[in-house]
């Protein structure tokens, strides 16, 4: 298995301190996005629990499949990220509550952990997983937003959703609540797929045609870092982060 990858965030234009954090491991074929709320030492600090936390628990997952688990796989796959990420969730919950100056803070979450040929997409929040696989694009995780739940119920279109005054309200996040429930997705990997993961600060103002063309067009890092420029050149009114990772080999 080859991966290509690049990750990049940027503080934006609008705001003065980065809240997002995101993780790339290349041994383990793990990659993180999170994008904090709750001000600059509450936001940041919740991300990074959610980062780190996915990372721990996978690296104990790794450990234990090394260690010949009888448990099938993939099964055990969606099992451990599903629990780190619901554990990244009481993490933060519990500091909030042990520290009023992180009253409030929580994140969203994206992660995409590749193994034995299968790619585990799990998200909490309106950060978003792409898939460009065949010169078309398609958002595989689905907005746990009011605004998402408007479009799905057919209350409002796509075009009137993009400047509502109600479009940052997100109805899922780590760290409101003790437990939160995750959307675990596992879908096999092709050659020269390749897999977007990004904070609403970039989908907000990049449309999905304008990611394609770049994925089409560029290799990771370039793409990567053209998608973040983009997002700034149209105001960067929050913080931007994206991770690109590229499948060049599946044996």
């Amino acid at each position: 298995m080859k991966i290509v990858s690049c990750g990049i965030t940027d503080v934006g234009l609008k705001r003065g301190h980065n809240e997002d954090n995101y993780l790339i491991n290349e041994e383990l074929n793990l990659y993180v996005v999170a994008d904090g709320m709750g001000g600059h030492a509450g936001g940041e600090y919740a991300s990074a629990i959610a980062v780190n936390t996915v990372e721990e628990v996978v690296t104990s997952l790794e450990t234990s499949a090394s260690a010949g688990s009888d448990e099938d796989p993939a099964a055990l796959a969606q099992q451990q990220i599903g629990q780190a990420i619901r554990l990244a969730g009481r993490r933060i919950f519990e500091k909030a509550k042990e520290q009023p100056e992180y009253h409030g803070m929580g994140t969203t979450v994206v992660v995409l952990y590749v193994r034995d040929g299968n790619a585990y997409v799990a998200h909490v929040g309106d950060s978003r997983v792409y898939l460009q696989r065949e010169g078309r694009i398609v958002q595989i995780t689905e907005d746990h937003s009011l605004i998402a739940e408007k479009i799905r119920h057919g209350l409002i279109t796509p075009e009137e959703a993009k400047n509502h005054k109600m479009r940052n309200v997100i109805t899922r996040s780590l760290g409101y609540q003790e437990d939160v429930e995750v959307d675990i997705s596992c879908r096999e990997i092709l050659k020269g797929d390749t897999f977007l993961l990004c904070s609403d600060g970039l989908s907000g103002l990049v449309e999905d045609d304008e990611m394609d063309a770049h994925l089409t067009e560029l290799g990771p890092q370039d793409a990567a870092r053209r998608l973040v420029e983009l997002a700034c050149d149209r105001g960067g009114d929050d913080n931007i982060t994206t991770i690109v990772a590229t499948v060049e080999d599946v044996g």
